[in-house]
C-alpha cells in the first residue's frame, strides 16, 4: 500500500546517484577504493581507529561475537527491548542471551539490574542505543571493567548520537552501525563495525571476506572460518555521499523531531519522546507513548491512521515474547514487565528527513481526531 505519509523514506540526492553511477563505470564493484574510503569516513566521524564495512548491521554484530571468542555455553547480558538481531547474533555462536529489563524513560538496558544477572558463564554485555538514545555508557563500562566482561555497543540506530559529548559507537570494545533505508544514512543494505582494537578489526575484516588473510594473503587462501559479509562498492559509494551530508541529515531529523514535540505537546493521553540531559540524539525514529488505557486501542489507531493514508507502527515487540524465544528459552509474559509495558504502548509516527511541516500537521491533526473519538 502506498501511503500519503509513509513511516520512513530515504533521502537520496544526485550526489548519491552520481557516486553509484561512477562506480558502475569502473571494473571494481567489490573490495575497491570506495570500500576503504567509506570505512575511513565512518571511523573518523565516530572517533575510533578502525571500521569494517559489512553487508548488514546483523552481520557486523555476528562478527564481533565471533571475534571476542564468545561460544557455546557462554552467556551475554542484553536487552529484550530491541530489534531481534541484537540477541540473535549471540545465538548464532551457541551462546545464550540473558535479558535484563529496561529503564522506563530511555527504553535502554537498566544498568542497576545487570550485576544480578552475571554468572560464571557471562562473557559480555551487549547494550543497545534504542531509538538513537544513548545507553548509560559510563555505568556500563564500570560494570564491564569490574567483572572483566567485554562491552559490545549496538549503535545500529544511533549514528550521530552523542553521550556526554562523545559519539555513540566509541564506548565499547566494539560497536556497530546499520544502514537500512530507514536509518540516519543508508547504503541500501549495510552495516559497519567500529573499534579501537586492531585485533578485533583484523579478525572481523578477515571473517567478513571468507576468512582470507589480511594484507598479502592470496585470493584462494583461507586462514579461518569466514563469511561473505562484505559491503560492495556501489553501497560504499552511496555511503560516502551520505556521510558527506551527515550534519545536514542530522539537522533535518532534529527539525522534524522538534516540530513533532511542539505540535504534540498539547494532546492528552500521549507522551512525547524523552531524552536525558547527557544525550544528543540523531533521531532514528519518532516514537510516542500512548497512555495505558489508550494503548488498548493501538491497533485501532494504526488502522484508522492507515485509512487517512498515514503509516504508523508499533515499535518494538519485546524479543522474549517472540515465538522462537518462548519455545527455545521458556520466556513468558511477565518476565520483563517494563519492556512489556513499553512494548504495548509505543506508536511510531512517520519520520524522515524531508517530512514537511504540512505533513506533520496532517499527522498530528489526524492522530488527535482519532484519539478524541475514542471513548
Amino acid at each position: 500500500m502506498d501511503f500519503k505519509v509513509p513511516l520512513s523514506k530515504p533521502d537520496i540526492t544526485n550526489l548519491e546517484i552520481n557516486g553509484v553511477n561512477k562506480v558502475l563505470k569502473t571494473p571494481h564493484l567489490s573490495l575497491g577504493k570506495k570500500y576503504i574510503e567509506f570505512q575511513d569516513l565512518v571511523a573518523k566521524f565516530t572517533g575510533v581507529k578502525y571500521a569494517v564495512a559489512t553487508n548488514s548491521g546483523t552481520s557486523a554484530l555476528h562478527l564481533i561475537i565471533r571475534a571476542l571468542g564468545i561460544k557455546n555455553g557462554d552467556e551475554v547480558i542484553t536487552t529484550p527491548f530491541s530489534f531481534i538481531a541484537s540477541s540473535n547474533c549471540i545465538i548464532y555462536e551457541g551462546a545464550k542471551p540473558v535479558f535484563v529489563d529496561i529503564d522506563k524513560q530511555t527504553f535502554n538496558i537498566d544498568p542497576k539490574l545487570i550485576e544480578g544477572a552475571i554468572t560464571k558463564k557471562t562473557k559480555a554485555i551487549l547494550a543497545v542505543d534504542v531509538f538513537s538514545h544513548p545507553a548509560q555508557w559510563d555505568e556500563l563500562k564500570k560494570i564491564a571493567r569490574k567483572h572483566k566482561l567485554f562491552l559490545i555497543e549496538d549503535s545500529a540506530e544511533a549514528l550521530g548520537s552523542e553521550y556526554k559529548k562523545k559519539k555513540c559507537g566509541s564506548f565499547g570494545d566494539a560497536g556497530v552501525f546499520a544502514f537500512y533505508p530507514n536509518k540516519q544514512i543508508t547504503t541500501g543494505e549495510g552495516g559497519v563495525i567500529v573499534t579501537n582494537n586492531k585485533k578485533i578489526a583484523d579478525l572481523c575484516k578477515s571473517m567478513s571476506n571468507q576468512g582470507r588473510k589480511i594484507g598479502n594473503g592470496k585470493w584462494l587462501e583461507h586462514v579461518r572460518l569466514g563469511y561473505n559479509y562484505r559491503l560492495d562498492e556501489m553501497s560504499c559509494a552511496m555511503g560516502i555521499a551520505q556521510m558527506s551530508r551527515i550534519s545536514e541529515i542530522v539537522s533535518k531529523r532534529n527539525r522534524v523531531a522538534n516540530l513533532y514535540n511542539k505540535k504534540l505537546s498539547g494532546i492528552e493521553k500521549i507522551q512525547i519522546p524523552f531524552y536525558s540531559k547527557d544525550a544528543k540524539l540523531s533521531w532514528f525514529v519518532y516514537v510516542i507513548l500512548l497512555s495505558e488505557k489508550l494503548s488498548k486501542k493501538r491497533d485501532y489507531i494504526i488502522s484508522q491512521m492507515a485509512k487517512a493514508s498515514i503509516q504508523c507502527s508499533n515499535y518494538f515487540q519485546p524479543i522474549h515474547l517472540q515465538l522462537f524465544y518462548k519455545k527455545e528459552f521458556g520466556y513468558k509474559r511477565g518476565d520483563f514487565p517494563v519492556s512489556e509495558t513499553i512494548g504495548k504502548r509505543t506508536l511510531a509516527l512517520p519520520f524522515f528527513n524531508d517530512l514537511s511541516e504540512s505533513q506533520i500537521d496532517y499527522v498530528v491533526d489526524s492522530l488527535n481526531k482519532i484519539i478524541s473519538q475514542i471513548k
